[in-house]
């Protein structure tokens, strides 16, 4: 249960802090690792345990019973005298905001890789969401103890498929059901854990024979890649003089903080081995607040570029990066403090809102349980009681010294359905809980369609929608019809256009009069829209522009060919008239809508689809089937790679064709096969699908 402990005179040292991520493709073990820390560092009593829902850091319901992490969850732990910020990152990618806002907001981060799998699809997505925010890492080979873990293959695929120096800190001591410790190559001795069960002691002995040309070689590498980056290692190294361990660790921690190298550990984190070095390796090597010196925001009233240092002693400086509904204490708001201190009871401003906000309370975070404390310092990360209008993305500042820092940008959904309250009562409550999850949840989207009456919700992806409905009912007792899950179809343009757009009712005494003309461009795929003002001498008064872009926005998101939102085309408003007693700001609204809706059809109009990225691993003899099958759904196989006695096919594929895979994939390979998917970009849809696509919609044969 949640724990209130007061605490008073805090003093955090900048320099004693590491804010970390655990990143990784789904099933490498980032949840199984953080456990490991939590336990190693005295933060839990007993290792959790993921198949028997034991685990701390996936403490929903949902989490615990499907096995996987849902929600990032932040928690604090100390190691050697330094405090370790942890946040444990769903791999899944239907829940890729999780890990998109946890990078925003991190000083370092641990990749985690099947030693057997090596690098994989999510592995390299998750790799280019820390390369945007320029995030140094680690990297931990896990599962060295698994049938077919391979140390230096993963090692290979890190440099070749990352494009990134790896050099190895540990190397491991045996594999698969002989692994038994690791090697560590910068104090040159063997840790065996051999002492107990639980992995919290282990052996340090002499490096075992038939590893010590490997040691040896591996060390020499290590030392010539740190002295490329770093003069004073390259000065002793070309002099042969001897480098001590303290100038070797603080070369690599220059090196990894620059984000020249990355440090590779081993081990198995399930079988307890080779965690505490790579503990070791987090306080060694990766920055704390101190080191990153300072961060760019921008001034809202001039626009101009501010910088802030990372102290305590500078006005404050906040970023808002997860919304979380907490039963105990409704509203949670998790915050990065980049500079200043925050405390309890204090105001703070919000310059998108333009308002002040009350922080009633600031908590340490611990999974879902919870500590008190009166201020927080910068370089914290710690979760807010008493903002009410803050979003994921907000800067909250100093009054006096406002400042917006860079937002973090989220992906559009994919996959929509329909859902519907069972009873009258229930129709007000559903309103509400889908308000909350969307403030918890940037890439959830909710609409109402007017037609049907039907409330439609939007997601990354099947499971993401499916876990939101079971929250409904879990969290909130709402029982709901729940529609087939539907594809996020766009429409768009192939031509340029022009239209006129008249708006006129004059019946005795006030009227309306709206009128305006347009030119209709298509832009590249995923461009969306752009709205370009072109009016010269007054044709349309200014306050009415507005008016017309609105309704042009209105008809863009009804759609004009099947009724799915118009995108990736700019409208250039260039002429039009106006009455000086008729005119308003509906007629205007309404002739943009007619303008647009007769641009749109003239300039060609067309369906476009989602297309996933698709990775599929089956057994060799299946190949061909699974092939087979994924041409029927019109994918496009880029391309095959084979690893032990599985080969893993690379794909293209409408989502539209993918609903019920995995179940598909399971019966086509005897439940050996299975895939990962994530949404990779949006292609036109064949003409003759498109047309039966259209004519259920609207119930007529397109021509």
């Amino acid at each position: 249960m949640a724990q209130n402990i007061i605490t008073t005179n805090r003093k955090v040292d900048l320099d004693k802090i590491r804010n970390i991520g655990i990143i990784a493709h789904i099933d490498a073990g980032k949840t199984t690792t953080t456990e490991r820390i939590l336990f190693y560092t005295g933060r839990s009593y007993k290792i959790g345990d993921i198949d028997e829902g034991t685990t701390q850091m996936d403490w929903m319901e949902q989490e615990r019973k499907r096995g996987i992490t849902i929600m990032s969850a932040a928690t604090t732990t100390f190691w050697r005298e330094i405090r370790v910020n942890i946040i444990d990152t769903p791999g899944h990618v239907d829940f890729t905001a999780e890990v998109e806002r946890s990078l925003r907001v991190l000083d370092g981060a641990v990749v985690v890789f099947d030693a057997e799998e090596g690098v994989q699809s999510q592995s390299e997505t998750v790799w280019r969401q820390a390369d945007k925010y320029k995030v140094p890492r680690l990297c931990f080979i896990n599962k060295m103890d698994k049938l077919g873990a391979n140390y230096e293959g993963t090692l290979n695929q890190i440099r070749e498929q990352l494009g990134v120096t790896p050099v190895s800190i540990t190397i491991p001591i045996g594999k698969e059901n002989e692994f038994r410790g690791v090697v560590d190559l910068l104090t040159m001795k063997a840790f065996i854990w051999d002492q107990d069960a639980q992995g919290t002691k282990y052996s340090t002995v002499d490096i075992p024979a038939e590893y010590e040309e490997t040691a040896r070689a591996k060390r020499a590498e290590l030392v010539e890649k740190v002295a490329e980056h770093d003069d004073a290692i390259m000065e002793k190294f070309l002099e042969e003089k001897e480098i001590s361990l303290a100038e070797l660790k603080a070369g690599i921690r220059r090196a990894t903080i620059a984000y020249k190298i990355v440090p590779i550990y081993a081990g198995s984190s399930l079988r307890n081995k080779g965690v505490q070095p790579l503990l070791d390796g987090v306080v060694d090597f990766l920055p704390s607040p101190m080191d990153l010196g300072e961060i760019e925001g921008v001034d809202p009233a001039t626009e101009g570029i501010i910088k802030r240092k990372l102290v305590p002693e500078e006005k404050l400086c906040v970023l808002a990066f997860k919304l979380q509904l907490d039963t105990h204490v409704g509203k949670l708001t998790y915050a990065r403090i980049y500079s200043g201190v925050l405390k309890s009871g204090s105001y703070v401003y919000n310059p998108r809102t333009h308002e002040k906000e009350r922080i009633g309370r600031i908590l340490l975070m611990h999974a879902n349980q919870r500590e008190e404390i009166d201020n927080a310092f910068a370089g914290e990360i710690v979760a807010l009681v008493g903002p009410k209008n803050t979003k994921t993305g907000d800067t909250l500042s100093d009054e006096n010294a406002p400042v917006v820092l860079e937002s973090i940008k989220f992906p559009e959904p994919v996959i929509s359905l329909a859902i519907e309250p069972k009873t009258k009562a229930d129709q007000e409550k559903l309103g509400t809980i889908l308000q909350k999850f969307l403030d918890e949840d940037p890439t959830f989207k909710v609409k109402y369609d007017q037609e049907t009456g039907q409330t439609i919700i939007s997601g990354m992806g099947e499971l993401h929608l499916e876990i939101l409905v079971d929250r409904m009912q879990r969290e909130y007792r709402m029982n709901a019809n729940v529609g087939k899950p539907q594809v996020a179809y766009k429409e768009t343009v192939n031509n340029e256009s022009e239209a006129e757009g008249k708006y006129i009712r004059q019946s005795g005494g006030r009227g309306q009069y709206g009128h305006c003309l347009i030119r209709m461009k298509p832009l590249s795929r995923g461009e969306g829209f752009k709205f370009i003002n072109a009016i010269r001498g007054g044709a349309i008064p200014q306050e009415f522009i507005g008016s017309v872009e609105k309704g042009i926005r209105e008809a863009m998101d009804k759609g004009v060919l099947a009724g799915y939102p118009l995108t990736d085309f700019s409208v250039e408003l260039y002429d039009g008239s106006y009455h000086d007693v008729d005119s308003s700001d509906i007629a205007f609204k309404i002739a943009g809508s007619m303008a647009l809706s007769s641009a749109a059809k003239k300039a060609g109009l067309t369906l476009i689809e989602p297309v996933m990225k698709l990775e599929v691993t089956t057994p060799e003899v299946n190949m061909g089937t699974v092939i087979g099958d994924l041409s029927s759904k019109r994918a496009k196989i880029l391309g095959t790679k084979t690893r032990g006695d599985s080969v893993i096919i690379s794909a293209y594929a409408p989502l539209a064709e993918m609903s019920g895979y995995a179940t598909k994939i399971r019966s086509l390979t005897q439940g050996r096969g299975f895939f990962y998917m994530e949404p990779s970009h949006y292609e036109e849809v064949p003409k003759n699908i498109r047309e039966k696509i259209v004519s259920e919609r609207v119930g007529t044969k397109v021509q």
